[in-house]
Parts: C-alpha cells; structure tokens; sequence
C-alpha cells in the first residue's frame, strides 16, 4: 500500500467505540464477570452502553484533574474496564499506560518511577494487595480508585508533590459533564504498554496513532473473511494486541463474548451458549482449551477462525483446535511479532496442513506493510537457510521505550529493529524460529523444536520447556495435566532420538514463572532451578 494512503491516518483508542455505536450500537458484548468500575452495567452490555461508559469515564477523569499530554497509569485487578478506562483516558487527549495485573509491586515500582508521576488507575484489591507496602503509589501524582476510595492498608496514600494525600474515588465525579474528544497530532505519544518482561524489568513501548494504524490496516484484511462473526476473546487487557483486534471486530459489528476466567470449566458453558465463529486466546491458554475439543455441547463446534499471537503455538494443539470445529473449512492464523512491532509475519493453518505442519515456521512478510531479513553477528544479511538474528521493518514500530532510550537504541540497525531471535528464511523468503537469542543450548539446535516434539509425543504433557543448567546442559522442565504422574519409561522412548537432556524437573503449571500473557519466564525458570527452589508436585 502506497506511502501516501497510509500517511497522516491514525487509530484513536478513545474513538473506538463511539464510532462502533454509531454503526452497530445494538451489538451485544458479554463479559463473563461484572465490571469494577461499573458493578451496576452488569455482564450483558451492547456497543452503545460500552460508549456510553467511556463517555462518562472520561468525564470523570477530566473531572479528577487529568489533562492532554499526561500520563495515567492503569494497573487493576484483571477485567474488562482496563480497556474502558483506557479508552477514555485517551478520549480526552491522555496516554493510558498499561501496567499488567501479573506484575509484582517491585516492577509496578520500577515502571511508575519509569513514567514521572502519572495519575494511577487502580482499585483496592491491588491497593490491599499488591502494591501494599511497597512505596510503588507514592510515585503516583494521585491515585485515583474505580471501586470506592476508602481507607487503604499500607503506604500507599502519598503523592510526589505533597497534594491531597489519599486515593480518589471516581464515584465521587458521576454526573461530571460530557467531554469533547482529543485528537492527538498522528506522530504524538497516544499509549504506552510494556514488553512481556521474560528477561526482567519490562520495557515501556510507547505507540503513537500513526504506528497503531499502520498495524491496524493489515489485521483489518486478514479479518475480512469472518466479519460479523461472534468473537470470544481470552486476552491481556494490557496488550496492544487486543486493541487492535478490538479494532477490527467493533468495526465489523461483531458480537462479542470477553472472558477474563481461561479455566475450562468456566469457559466451555459460556462457549456452548454463544457459539463463536471467532476465537483468540494466548498460546498457553490454547493448550489448555484442547480438553473443551471433546467437552460436552461441543463448545468449539462453530469456531471458524482461531487467532495466536503472543508466543509459538504447538502442532499438537493446532490439530486438536481445528479437528474440533464442525466448520467445513476452518483455520488458524498465526501472528509473529512483538509489543515494539506489532505483527511482522502470519501464517496460516488448515487442517490439512496443520497435520504435516513444522511449528518453528511462523510464516512470511505482510506485504505492503512490513520485511523481514536474517543477519549474521555483524549485521550482514544471511543467505537462505543459514540461521542468525531476525531483523523486521515495519510501518508499525513504536516510537520508544520510555525512559530507556539506550535499550531501544541497542535494538535498531537504520531502519531495521532486532527481535531478539535466531531463525533462518528459506529461498522463498519464508521464515524459522530458532530461539530466543538469550535462551540457546549449544547441544540443541533448537530448544522451541524438542518442546514441539516432545508436546506432539506425549499427550499427557500440559508444558515442556528446554532451558539451560548450571553446566550448560539442556535440563526439561515439565508439566503434566492435572499433575498426574510422568510415566518415565514413556519418557525415554519419546526422548531417545532427541539431543541429550538432564532428568526432566517437574513442575505444577501454575508455579511456572510467567507473563500477562503466559509466556515462560526462562531466565527466572533458570534461576529458580540453579536456586533448587522446585515447588513440590503432589504425588511427585
């Protein structure tokens, strides 16, 4: 797509839903639990309401204080009116800083000094919670609560400029009036989110409307083909991921099922009831959601497109989504990328394919929007199948990292930014993930690949990854369904022709160190495993 149609266009957050109103204002969208910041709404919402909430919470956060330009941090408890609020902040010309539920108060501490005194967004059971005790409010210019102010525990009532100590509570603006939209200049900070944070402290990426369009754009025609179909959404509410996907489906008017539960015992019900022609969760949820393939009512009987994004999806888990849907002809679309780039490749799976598919090949360029190359240590690009560091170009790169001007630096080559990953393309252009640079074993190849084979062998596995030991060896870290027992002579048959490998380590998938959006935190993993702080496995 030419330069000049794309120039000068932006995606505004706090536009998203008046727009979709005006177009679909009768579209239901379910929740699967009540909104804090608005008990009263209850689960059954439609794009209108959805509107109307954002109007009225950007009412009150102007009402507050909060202006053009300021920073307002979003940290709460997991739930949709993380996207409300956020919305409505960037309505009035603010930048919504998304902070994950997952983080602990040492991070949110770390990202809030980041940020210079933003306003915080948050509620009491983070206030009580985690953020209780850590000093991490005190970097707040003020606190503002979606769920009541009160009397909170801990030292969490102060501000950086001595203010009107103590929480605000939004409640106390209802009624504020309405407010004009901001538009922000197309090249303007408009949101911060943060990097997944698998090798520490997360990073700030700061996105502007320009880049947020230009990743729009693309995902909009990759969704053309199922436009108007129903959408259940198992995601972080702090990635900028599902805004876009947001994006998307609010302007094709399509009904919406958010979830914020992934067990399946919760979702398969909810699943059987509105019978989703979309579905898009993370990689590890996925895994998870294989049992609903067999639940009773059939809850992916409908699914015609399954959407991953965030991490490297296994083989066997695409075979056992697609094999589940009655659909003629159903797929999955795999995207691959990052928080600073947004998509940069896709992929797509039927279920013939999916059955003879290798799951290190995450796809091709979009064209028109993004490129890709392999170089080697001195920046030199590779010839075809010679492995070395992924570099993308694309029109959707962030702006920034706030605050850490010479990490972002240390990622770019000109134009081209560094992914931190080792892969390899084919003559066709086609491209392999390897692994993360930080995370290669000199005697495996690839430690992503024997994750997928091991998972594609042994059913019984809910997680395996590969990770390095104090003497370098590969050491698996494992993790069965339900906790059963890991049959090891099953073990060593699946394991005989793969490289070499320690005693596999098991774990309970819940004490697996991760992200908002469940990817493995292979460094502290490391940590964890040098430390010998293995968590017992009942029945282990």
């Amino acid at each position: 797509m030419p330069q000049r149609l794309l120039s000068g266009r932006g995606f505004y957050l706090g536009l998203m839903f008046q727009r979709a109103a005006a177009a679909h204002g009768d579209v239901a969208i379910t929740l699967d639990r009540p909104l804090d910041a608005a008990m009263d709404a209850g689960t059954s919402l439609t794009y209108r309401a959805a509107a109307r909430l954002v109007d009225d919470l950007a009412a009150r956060l102007w009402a507050a204080g909060v202006r053009p330009s300021e920073h307002v941090a979003i940290h709460k408890t997991d739930n949709f009116d993380i996207v409300l609020v956020a919305c409505a902040a960037s309505r009035i010309g603010a930048v919504p800083a998304l902070l994950s539920p997952a983080l602990d108060g040492s991070a949110t501490a770390a990202l809030l000094g980041r940020l210079h005194a933003p306003w915080l967004v948050t509620d009491r059971a983070t206030l009580n919670g985690p953020l209780a005790g850590t000093g991490a409010a005190d970097l707040a210019r003020r606190i503002i609560t979606v769920d009541g102010g009160g009397t909170v525990n801990g030292n969490v009532n102060g501000n950086v400029n001595g203010a009107a100590a103590g929480p605000i509570d939004l409640a106390a603006f209802a009624g504020a009036p309405a407010r004009p939209p901001v538009r922000l200049h197309p090249r303007d900070p408009a949101l911060i989110t943060h990097s997944s944070g698998t090798t520490g402290v997360p990073k700030l990426a700061v996105h502007c409307p320009e880049t947020m369009w230009n990743r729009l754009v693309p995902q909009q025609l990759m969704g053309w083909p199922t436009r108007g179909e129903t959408a259940a959404l198992c995601m972080s509410f702090v990635h900028s991921r599902f805004y876009h996907l947001l994006g998307v489906l609010l302007g094709f008017g399509s009904p919406l099922l958010l979830l914020v539960d992934p067990a399946p015992a919760a979702v398969g019900p909810l699943l059987v009831r509105h019978r989703p022609g979309i579905v898009e969760t993370h990689p590890n949820t996925f895994v998870l959601w294989e049992e609903l393939a067999t639940a009773p009512g059939t809850p992916l009987a409908r699914v015609r497109s399954y959407g991953s994004t965030f991490d490297a999806i296994h083989p066997r888990t695409i075979r056992r989504l697609l094999g589940a849907s009655r659909r003629r002809a159903p797929w999955l679309l795999q995207l691959y990328g990052q928080s600073e780039t947004g998509p940069v490749a896709f992929r797509w799976y039927s279920r013939r394919g999916a059955t003879r598919s290798n799951g290190r090949l995450v796809g091709t360029r979009i064209p028109g929007f993004t490129r890709l190359r392999v170089v080697d240590d001195h920046g030199v690009p590779c010839p075809a199948g010679v492995p070395g560091h992924i570099e993308a170009r694309t029109r959707g790169r962030i702006l920034a990292y706030h605050g850490a001007p010479e990490q972002y630096a240390r990622q770019t080559n000109g134009a081209w930014w560094r992914m931190g990953d080792m892969g390899y393309r084919n003559r066709w252009g086609a491209l392999y993930l390897i692994d993360r640079e930080i995370d290669q074993i000199d005697s495996v190849d690839s430690s992503l690949h024997v994750e997928d084979v091991l998972m594609s062998r042994l059913e019984e596995l809910r997680e395996v990854v590969i990770v390095s030991g104090p003497e370098r060896e590969a050491v698996p870290v494992v993790c069965t369904r339900d906790d059963r027992p890991l049959d090891l002579s099953r073990w060593e048959r699946a394991t005989a022709d793969l490289p070499p490998m320690a005693d596999p380590r098991r774990w309970r998938f819940d004490d697996l160190p991760r992200t908002g959006t469940w990817k493995i935190k292979r460094v502290e993993l490391i940590r964890l495993l040098a430390e010998d702080a293995v968590p017992a496995v009942p029945g282990a």
